[in-house]
This record gives structure tokens, C-alpha cells and sequence, in this order.
């Protein structure tokens, strides 16, 4: 079962991908979502055989991939607690998110080929997740990256997915070198990548020093430092998050995937499967601290100027993610894990909710080109503000339960960073709040922008921003066309819509928009489920008095470690710090963007500064354009100019090599083809053979 479970989506992706063009469209969409559904139903029973009932952790060999000296890494399934809990994540939602593609990319002209990518994107995080050492995840860790970059540069004809595949790919090959080094270290260390063995020898090597760089450094610190490398990149934690916004140039689909289940979590599931290693380097855990509640207070205040529906999503599961670290970083690795397992269910919820918002209004997704659409689509909007209630913390939705949880933790937590960390994931509660409400107020409430009948509330806020393209302005292709025009399909957009220009030069579409079919609606409508729910059933099993019986030996808290029972006698102050600034943030937003329209264009206008700091993204790219991108080109420039073309060029095919075609060009002139040019010839060699002969062959 556990071997069908992994091997179910790679079967989608052998037949739909060789075969699809043969199979049809319609034969590949039914493949593969029926196996992932099957491998869906199986993790469940995984999950309350496993987790929830006495069946023991096992390792299942599947056969040895390797042996090299000391090196042994075989094939294996390990199945326990956390990966039980994964593989529902991963399999459940991609599952869904294979149904609601069914209905989203009806018209594309090749399915079959984006439905094998999906189910490839998730045989390698389930491979990722059941993996037994190191090196096989680290092939699920590649194999996500590889998918990723398939997905995010689908539609091929557009420049800008290109350069956003090409982007994440890039971006996500620093934080495996760190991770490569990491599996390096430990394999130093322990002479094995097999976790049982690190995990039994990872308590002998605390404070152990390795010799780098003319210093004496503690091993696991380092070791832990290099591997959390390796999750800031698929994690999109701050200094490498820069290519997660851009992932949004994929089918919404696959940003519900890769940011809900997939990719971005693989760092969480690394760390928390790692927890031995980290439970021994606390200074390595403070980092993490410091740098999740960084991010997560970073995206916060990105996504409260965004104007793409995407975009502030993505924001948010960057922020979100920063939370997960948090709770990691505090020893809760239980808290990290089931905040991962929580927004999952509304992230994607909300991902897949703005897919359906974006086909009722024609592929746009500029929220200050919609306005009013919850009497046109009244199901979408329902299911957006459910998972904009979990995602803010509202009381006994799933996220109150556990990103509430993480805030609570990082207050009782006497780590190094702890408290930084308590102050920048409140604060980032509120903003979360702001900035979710922003998104439901803009797109499902105010004037109708897009029936051309008022001007956006936010008109000014573009003027202000200054030059950032990237959040207000649509791409453009090699041919100049607007890369918007571009549908869910990757063709240009269907015409059946009339633009008009309002009064203030705002081109308005008429459209009519309408729900989405139902096999866009009915994914929506389990995640919802999953959405309110899940932390109220769960929430005792991950981080409750059911803890230990739950994750058995999965996770590993150290003597010291009494997080979860800490975290009970905070101040209760403390405790509803988070909800007192998501109520805030959701009454700022009222008055912002319902009651008083028009004061986010003065807010903009009285700070342009900050505002156009926001909506860049704090500069990082411009910065790694002017750090990284820029110089790596001049080398290359200089490598290829000077170095190839100068000096190789020069003296190979342009140098040698040319003085050698001229010489035969001339030689060859002498092959004239009339006999008296070759009896000259002849008759002046013999002449010269003769006189060589006489003047020194005589002496």
C-alpha cells in the first residue's frame, strides 16, 4: 500500500506523458486524476492506521540504489507519524487540485502534458516525504524543483513565465548547495545518510568541533546551518524568497499546488524530520527563529499594497511559512508541522478561490479591476472568506488553532530570538488581517471597476509607486503584446468582451461574470471543510494532551524541551495579543477600503516613500539585479567576449587555423588542370634538382 501510494502519481505521469496524444485529452485528465485520487484514499488509511491507530513506523526497502565504500543508500519507504501526515497534505490537495485543472484548463490544447507535470510535481514530494536518508531526499527535493520549473514556465509562449521558471529554478540552486554541503557534513560526521543512524549518533556529537576556514565551529551548528540553507530556498524564506511571487506566472493550479502542499513546505518537513540534528544545535535553531519571523513579517508588509490577486496570496504563504520556522526555531516542531498541515487546506482554498474569481472575470487579476462580484459569484466568494477567516485567525477556524499556537510558543520560549520572534509574527497577525480583508473588499465589494460604472478607489496609488511593473503593470511578449491578453490556456484571450475608458482613461470590461463549473467549485467546497475544521478536530493530536501517543518517535524534543506545556501559562494578554490585532487589522480594512473609499490613494500620496518600498518588495530584486544578476552577465560578457572570442577565437579558429585555409587557398591555385603549367613545373624541379645537385651534392 505504501509503495502504491508514491508510485500511483508517477504511473499518471508515464501514461499521460508519453501517451497523452494518443490518449486524448479527456483519457489523461481521467488517468491521472482517478490515480491521484486513489493514492489520496490510501494515504487517509495510512494516516488512521498510523497516526491514529497502532500501527508501527516502518521502513519499507524497496532495493539498493547505490554502495560506495562506506556510502550504502537504498530505496526506502519510511512511513510514520510525520510522514503520515504529509501524505495526506500532498495527496489530498493535489488530488483536488487535479479535479479543479479539469475545469480550469478545459480549453487548453495540451493537458495531457500539464497533467503529467502535476502528477510528476507529486510523486517527487511523496518520494521527498517517505524517503529513509538523506540523499533519496534530496532526489525527491530535486525532482520537486525540476516539476516546479516545468509548471511555472508552462505556457512557454509568454517570456515572463520563462523568466519566472528560469527565476525559481536558479534562486533554488543556492539553498541546495547548502543542502548538498549539509548531507556532506552529516555523512562526515556519522559516516551514514541513513536517518536512523544520524539520529542515534546526532546526541554523541553535541559540541563537537570541525576545523573550517582557520576556526574550530560546532559541527551540528554547521551542519544544521547548510541544511536550513537548503529550506530557505524551497521555502522562500527572506534573502531567497524572490522567486516564490513570480511562480505566479504558472496556471493558478499550480500555485495552489506549489504553495500549499508541495514545494514550499518541503523545508518545513525537512526540519521537522531533521529535529534530532537541530535539537542539538540551539544557536542553529535561533537562527531559524530569527529568519522565519523576519519573512514572515516582511511579506506581510509587501502584500498590503499588491494589487494582483496572486500576488497577495503569495505574499501570504510566504508569510506563513515564516510562521512555520517560528515554531520550529522554539523547539515546537509539532507547531510547525501542524501550521503546515492547517494551511494547507485554506491556502489552497484561497489559491484555487481566486482561479475561480479570475476565470468570472476574464482572466484578469488586478483587484483594482473588480469590485462587487459577490452577488455574481456568490459560491467563490464564500468559500474566499472562509479561508480568509482561517488564514486571519478567526476563533476556531483552523489557522486560530495553530498559527495562534506558534505566536503563544515563541512567548514562552527563552531561546535566543524567541521574543523578537513573538513581536514580528503579532504584529504580521494584524497586517495579515489588513491585507486579506484588502483582498476580499476589493475584489467582492465597492464599485463594479470592471461594468465601467466608477473609478478605482485605489486610481492615485499607481502614480505613487513610481516603476514597479511587476505589480502594476502587465507583462509584454517578444512581439510587444500584453501578456495578459493571454488566457488560462495560453492563447490569446477570447474577444467577446468590449472594453470602453472611463472617465479617467481606465479601460473597463464588460463582461458577466459567472461561477465556475463544478469541478472548479467542488474542490473549493472540501477545502473549505478542511479550512474550518481541521485544527478544531486535530488540534489536541498535534499539539494538545494527545501529543506523545500522536507523533510516537517521529519528532524528537529534547529533555529540555517542554515547549508545549510552557506555552499553556502565558500571560492571557499574550494569548489574545494575535486576535486583538486581527479584529484591527479587519476594521482598518473596513474603514480603508468600504467606509471611507478613496483613503488608501491619500495614505499613498502622504507616503510615497514607504509605499513605493512596499510595493517593490523592499528592493531585494533590484538589489540582486544590481549585486548578482548584473555582474554575473558583465563576466559572462567578458568570458565570452575577451576570453572566447579574443584570445580562443583569435588564435584557434580565427588565428591558426585561418592562416592554414589560406595557405591551402593559395596551394590549390597551382592545380591549374593544362599539362604545359604542370611540364613547366616538372621542368623547373628538375632544374632546381640539378643545381642543387652540382653546386652541393659534389662537395
Amino acid at each position: 500500500m505504501y509503495a502504491a501510494i508514491v508510485f500511483l502519481p508517477l504511473l499518471g505521469f508515464l501514461i499521460a506523458g508519453p501517451f497523452g496524444r494518443r490518449l486524448g485529452n479527456r483519457p489523461s485528465e481521467i488517468v491521472t486524476t482517478s490515480l491521484l485520487f486513489i493514492s489520496a484514499a490510501l494515504s487517509w488509511v495510512v494516516f488512521f492506521s498510523v497516526a491514529l491507530g497502532d500501527t508501527p513506523e516502518s521502513v519499507s526497502l524497496l532495493g539498493n540504489w547505490f554502495t560506495s565504500g562506506a556510502l550504502k543508500v537504498d530505496w526506502s519507504l519510511r512511513v510514520d507519524t510525520l510522514t503520515a501526515v504529509m501524505l495526506i497534505v500532498v495527496t489530498t490537495v493535489s488530488s483536488l487540485v487535479h479535479l479543479y485543472s479539469v475545469g480550469y484548463m478545459n480549453e487548453d490544447p495540451c493537458r495531457p502534458r500539464f497533467f503529467s507535470y502535476l502528477s510528476l510535481f507529486t510523486f517527487a514530494m511523496l518520494m521527498l516525504v517517505t524517503a529513509d536518508n538523506l540523499v533519496q531526499m534530496f532526489f525527491g527535493w530535486e525532482g520537486v524543483g525540476l516539476a516546479s520549473y516545468l509548471l511555472i514556465g508552462f505556457w512557454y509562449e509568454k517570456p515572463s513565465a520563462n523568466a519566472a521558471a528560469i527565476k525559481a529554478f536558479v534562486v533554488n540552486r543556492v539553498g541546495d548547495f547548502g543542502f548538498a554541503l549539509g548531507i556532506f557534513l552529516v555523512f562526515t560526521l556519522t559516516n551514514s545518510v541513513s536517518f536512523e543512524q544520524i539520529f542515534a549518533a546526532a546526541p554523541g556529537l553535541a559540541h563537537k568541533t570541525i576545523h573550517i576556514f582557520s576556526a574550530d565551529m560546532d559541527a551540528l551548528t554547521l551542519a544544521s546551518l547548510l541544511l536550513f540553507m537548503g529550506a530557505m530556498g524551497k521555502s522562500a524564506q527572506i534573502l531567497l524568497h524572490t522567486w516564490l511571487p513570480d511562480a505566479m506566472e504558472g496556471p493558478t493550479p499550480v500555485s495552489a499546488l506549489i504553495h500549499a502542499a508541495t514545494m514550499v513546505t518541503a523545508g518545513v518537513f525537512m526540519v521537522a524530520r531533521l529535529s534530532p540534528i537541530f535539537e542539538q544545535a540551539p544557536a542553529a535553531l535561533s537562527f531559524v527563529t530569527i529568519i522565519g519571523a523576519t519573512t514572515a513579517f516582511f511579506a506581510a508588509t509587501v502584500g498590503l499594497v499588491q494589487n494582483d490577486i496572486k500576488r497577495v496570496i503569495a505574499y501570504s504563504t510566504c508569510s506563513q511559512l515564516g510562521y512555520m520556522f517560528v515554531g520550529l526555531g522554539v523547539g515546537g516542531y509539532s507547531l510547525g508541522i501542524f501550521h503546515l498541515f492547517t494551511h494547507a487546506f485554506f491556502k489552497a482554498l484561497l489559491f484555487l478561490g481566486a482561479g475561480s474569481v479570475i476565470v468570472a472575470m476574464h482572466h484578469e487579476q488586478d483587484m483594482r479591476k473588480m469590485g462587487g462580484l459577490w452577488r455574481n459569484i456568490p459560491f467563490t466568494f464564500a468559500m474566499m472568506t472562509i479561508g480568509t477567516l482561517a488564514l486571519t485567525g478567526f476563533p476556531l477556524t483552523s489557522g486560530y488553532f495553530s498559527k495562534d499556537a506558534i505566536i503563544e510558543a515563541s512567548y514562552a520560549s527563552d531561546r535566543f530570538g524567541a521574543s523578537y520572534g513573538y513581536l514580528m509574527t503579532t504584529v504580521a497577525a494584524g497586517l495579515t488581517s489588513f491585507y486579506s480583508w484588502r483582498l476580499v473588499f476589493m475584489t467582492f465589494f465597492g464599485p463594479k471597476q470592471w461594468a465601467g460604472d466608477a473609478h478605482s478607489i485605489e486610481d492615485a496609488s499607481p502614480v505613487v509607486a513610481g516603476h514597479d511593473h511587476s505589480a502594476t503593470a502587465p507583462a509584454h511578449d517578444l512581439h510587444g503584446h500584453d501578456a495578459h491578453a493571454f488566457d488560462s490556456h495560453g492563447d490569446a484571450s477570447h474577444g467577446d468582451s468590449s472594453h470602453a475608458h472611463d472617465a479617467h482613461g481606465h479601460e473597463s470590461h464588460h463582461l458577466d461574470p459567472h461561477e465556475s463549473p463544478i469541478t472548479m467549485l467542488a474542490p473549493l467546497g472540501v477545502l473549505a471543510l478542511g479550512a474550518l475544521f481541521a485544527g478544531f478536530i486535530f488540534h489536541n493530536y498535534f499539539i494538545g494532551e494527545g501529543v506523545a501517543e500522536f507523533w510516537k518517535n517521529s519528532l524528537y524534543f529534547g529533555p529540555g524541551n517542554h515547549i508545549l506545556e510552557e506555552m499553556e501559562h502565558i500571560p492571557e494578554l499574550a494569548k489574545q495579543a494575535p486576535t486583538l490585532l486581527m479584529v484591527v487589522g479587519f476594521l482598518t480594512a473596513l474603514y480603508v477600503y468600504i467606509l471611507a473609499p478613496g483613503t488608501a490613494a491619500r495614505l499613498a500620496n502622504a507616503m510615497p516613500a514607504l509605499y513605493r518600498f512596499l510595493l517593490n518588495k523592499w528592493y531585494f530584486d533590484e538589489l540582486y539585479d544590481k549585486i548578482f544578476v548584473r555582474p554575473a552577465f558583465w563576466l559572462g560578457r567578458l568570458f565570452w567576449k575577451g576570453g572566447d572570442g579574443a584570445i580562443i577565437d583569435r588564435l584557434g579558429p580565427d588565428g591558426v587555423a585561418a592562416r592554414v585555409i589560406d595557405v591551402t587557398g593559395r596551394a590549390v591555385k597551382l592545380q591549374t588542370g593544362y599539362i604545359y603549367n604542370y611540364a613547366f613545373a616538372m621542368l623547373v624541379g628538375v632544374a632546381a634538382v640539378i643545381t642543387w645537385y652540382a653546386v652541393w651534392g659534389l662537395r
